[in-house]
């Protein structure tokens, strides 16, 4: 089992910038791929961000390329979300989750463990 715990969501401003983490415990993910999604109010979950297991391999939704990073440490079984150039429709709970597979899952991938979320707003 692997539990993932996110945290650093809160309130941010537009232009602005908020960083994620996701802590693993229960099992090491290092040999996983890793996820970043989000929901927001009224609509379904989506894809942000993923990254394979040596993190050399990343993909982004397009609605945040070129302003949102993701990044892990496998040393401490951690995976982060850094967001900059905050946008309001930014603003959702954010997922973390964890793929059985090593290397970038597929779109269609139905991920394996999933963390409880953390809030992020994004002020105008």
């Amino acid at each position: 089992q692997v539990q993932l715990v996110e945290s650093g969501g809160g309130l941010g401003q537009a232009g602005g910038s908020l960083g994620l983490s996701c802590a693993a415990s229960g099992r090491a993910v290092s040999s996983y791929a890793m996820a970043w999604f989000r929901q927001a109010p009224g609509k379904e979950r989506e894809f942000v961000a993923a990254i394979n297991w040596n993190g050399r391999s990343r993909n982004y939704a397009d609605s945040v390329k070129g302003r949102f990073t993701i990044a892990r440490d496998n040393a401490k079984n951690t995976v982060y979300l850094q967001m900059n150039s905050l946008k309001p429709q930014d603003t959702a709970v954010y997922y973390c989750a964890a793929a059985l597979v090593a290397d970038m899952p597929p779109p269609s991938y139905t991920y394996d463990y999933w963390g409880q979320g953390t809030q992020v707003a994004v002020s105008s």
